[in-house]
Order: C-alpha cells, then sequence, then structure tokens
C-alpha cells in the first residue's frame, strides 16, 4: 500500500470549479497505484463565506474578547465544511471518500486553543479506511484535546495537519497543492525573472518560510523532516511538476551540478517591522539586556535583530506592538528611540557555509542601489537587513541579480 497525503489549500476547494480539479489530482493519484489521503483547508479567503476569517469575522463584530476554547469552535467549522463538500465531490465523480475531522483522523493536542500544539496522531482510523477501500478527506488546521474539545493549530495549520500525518502513516510523500507553480526564487510580483526552483532542503525552505516567503509553514517541514517525509509544493491549476523539498542530494532534471552546490536558494522579506534602540545610560548592560527583552516576554512581544552593546541596545519587533513595548520600557525608566516603517530583506541558501565573500556581496547589492542598511544578521543559511520599507523592492530585485538566481 504506497500512501500519500494530498493537501488542498482554500484557492484550491473555493468553488465547483476548482474542487473538480482538486479531485482530478487526488484521481490521478490513484490511478498511479497510490492510496490517498487528503487533507483541506476552509473553502476561500477573507471574504468568501466559509473562510476562517469570514466566520471569526461574525463573533468578533460584535463580542471582542470571546473565549479562545469557543473561537476554535467556530473556526473548526471552515474545515469540517470544506471537507464535506470536498468528500460529496469525489463521490459524485465515483470515489470512494469519507470526511473526517481532525480529532476524528487521531489528531491529538494541547489545549492552548487557536495555536495548539499536536501531541500524536494515531493513524490506525485512517488505515482502517484505507484498507476498506475509502479515500479519508480530513479537517486541515484543527485537532482534538484529551477532554475532547475542538482545537486549531494556528497559521498554516493545515500544512502541518498534512506533514503530521504523512510522518504518522510513513507516506511516500506529501504533496502540498495551492495557487502556484513551486517555490520561487523571489517575489514574482517584484522579480519578473524569478523562476521556480526544482529543488530545496528542508533548512533552506524553513529559512525562507521564516523570513517572509508564504509557500509553507516551517512547523510542517520541521514535522516532515523528521521522518525524511518528502514534500513536494505544486499548483490545482497546472501539470507542473512543482518543487521538491528533501533531503536527498539528488540531481535536477537537466542541471550539471547538485542542488546543493548553489549558494543562494532566494530572497525574500517581510514587511511591517520596527526598529528600537534603547539606551540604558548608567545601568550595566547585562542587567539591562535581561530586564528589556523579559519584559518583551512577559508581554507576549516577539523580538528579533538583537544586537546588545555598550549603552544600547537595539532589537526590531513588529510594527503593530511599537506603542505598547515603548510604553513598557519607558515604564522602566529607559530611553527610546524608534525607526518606524522597516523591512527585513533576506538571502537563503545551504551554500553560504563556509563561502568567503557572501557578506560583501549582500552589502555591496544594497549600497550600490543606495540602499541604507539599519541593522544585519546572519546564520549558516541566510543574511538579513534591516532597510526602510520604501527600499524593499529595489532590495529584493538588487540581491536577486547579485546572487544569479534568475540562472540559478
Amino acid at each position: 500500500m504506497q500512501l500519500i497525503v494530498q493537501k488542498f489549500g482554500g484557492t484550491s476547494v473555493v468553488s465547483s470549479e476548482t474542487r473538480q480539479l482538486a479531485a482530478q489530482k487526488i484521481a490521478a493519484a490513484c490511478a498511479q497505484g497510490y492510496s490517498p489521503v487528503v487533507v483541506v483547508s476552509a473553502m476561500g479567503r477573507k471574504g468568501d463565506p466559509y473562510a476562517t476569517d469570514t466566520l471569526l469575522g461574525l463573533v468578533r463584530s460584535t463580542y471582542k474578547k470571546t473565549a479562545g476554547r469557543e473561537l476554535d469552535q467556530i473556526m473548526c467549522c471552515g474545515e469540517i465544511i470544506s471537507t464535506v463538500i470536498m468528500a460529496a465531490t469525489l463521490q459524485a465523480a465515483g470515489l470512494n471518500a469519507i470526511a473526517l475531522t481532525g480529532g476524528q483522523a487521531g489528531i491529538t493536542t494541547d489545549n492552548n486553543f487557536n495555536n495548539a500544539r499536536i501531541l500524536q496522531v494515531n493513524p490506525a482510523h485512517i488505515l482502517s479506511c484505507v484498507e476498506a477501500g475509502k479515500i479519508p478527506v480530513v479537517c486541515g488546521f484543527q485537532g482534538i484535546t484529551g477532554d475532547g474539545d475542538f482545537t486549531t493549530l494556528g497559521r498554516g495549520g493545515s500544512d502541518t495537519s498534512a506533514a503530521a500525518l504523512g510522518a504518522a502513516l510513513g507516506a511516500e510523500k506529501v504533496e502540498i497543492y495551492t495557487d502556484v507553480d513551486g517555490i520561487m526564487t523571489a517575489d514574482p510580483r517584484i522579480v519578473n525573472n524569478a523562476k521556480i526552483l526544482d529543488m530545496v532542503s528542508y533548512e533552506e525552505i524553513c529559512q525562507l518560510a521564516q523570513r517572509g516567503a508564504k509557500v509553507i509553514h516551517p512547523r510542517a517541514v520541521e514535522i516532515a523532516m523528521q521522518k525524511s517525509i518528502p514534500l513536494v509544493i505544486k499548483s490545482t491549476f497546472s501539470d507542473a511538476p512543482g518543487t521538491l523539498i528533501t533531503n536527498i542530494p539528488v540531481q535536477d532534471a537537466g542541471a550539471e551540478h547538485l542542488v546543493t552546490d548553489r549558494i543562494a536558494t532566494g530572497v525574500t522579506y517581510l514587511n511591517s517591522i520596527a526598529q528600537l534602540m534603547v539606551r540604558p545610560e548608567t545601568e550595566h548592560s547585562q542587567q539591562a539586556s535581561f530586564n528589556v527583552f523579559k519584559s518583551m516576554a512577559e508581554c507576549g512581544i516577539n523580538v528579533d535583530l538583537i544586537n546588545i552593546n555598550p549603552g544600547e541596545i537595539r532589537f526590531t519587533l513588529h510594527q503593530d506592538n511599537l506603542d505598547h513595548a515603548i510604553a513598557i520600557l519607558q515604564q522602566l525608566g529607559y530611553e527610546v528611540q524608534a525607526e518606524q516603517d522597516c523591512a527585513k530583506v533576506s538571502v537563503v541558501g545551504g551554500g553560504m557555509r563556509e563561502v568567503p565573500g557572501v557578506m560583501a556581496s549582500f552589502v555591496e547589492a544594497l549600497v550600490m542601489n543606495d540602499i541604507a542598511i539599519l541593522q544585519t544578521v546572519d546564520s549558516d543559511a541566510s543574511i538579513s537587513a534591516l532597510i526602510k520599507k520604501v527600499d524593499v523592492e529595489k532590495a529584493v530585485k538588487a540581491l536577486h541579480e547579485k546572487f544569479a538566481l534568475a540562472n540559478s
């Protein structure tokens, strides 16, 4: 029994026409000898009648402080509706499908409502369905607690569901169907010669996703990586082969080098960032650093791009948290200066390790295009710079060209 998990996002199940295309992908997998397990997101995006954000709006438009448990109950409705409709679509096409909630599929989570973590996946019920010749159609984005409460998995939750099921089932691969033909070297709305990547490593795609590429959630990649389950990002609307995410250094079709030989994989960016500069004055810098970051953690504010120097602490945070953070730090008696309307632009690539001149090339691309660098950070697989938001498009184009990604 060759198991395959096929996940279809909101744009792939939003209408009768798109669901028919999804059904064709599922039928094709059956024809190739696979036993598919299907995972679906809620239908459409914000504004569509059964999208998650639309359902949330029914509550939040009137009741601003609804408890997380109750919000999860209504958020789970979107995937349940989508699952039933998708199962009915397959049945009408002559395929023996059965709709399952996340809990019925064996996904157990903790009780951190709205952002639950998967504790275990018991695949017994899914396997019994498959052995009976049925195609399980599973609600993505959701699970169930030990007490029987619905939970949701947070942003990218349907990807996480698919990866977790793939790992638990020992699937041959997990296919993530969306509205793009694969993972690209940069945002095609900015770089018109961005190309689709044939293959990337788990680490590279995690880095891309964490730094702004909206392709797949890092949690899903991390789960698949634990069991070395290949992931494929594909389009519901074309027959393009998509992008393979794997650890195996096989050769790209028609390429002369292994995928791990390239220095850079892609350029990505995050907007809505602010930079804070905190000056502790007479307080010992180590104690001040502890006070600053402890206060941010206690208020649930995520920080990034941290630099600690004598007399000054710099870090970034989401622009929405700026006023709250400033108020907290001023209460601690610190002088605070803010730089608003920033963005983080990054170059990602597993081939950066121990390659001389990578940082020089990165800086040169920005400096030669009159882009001010406010802060930098690097790792084995990425280099990032904080810049002004108005320079994002120029920076992405410059870095894409500098690292010759259109020719990679």
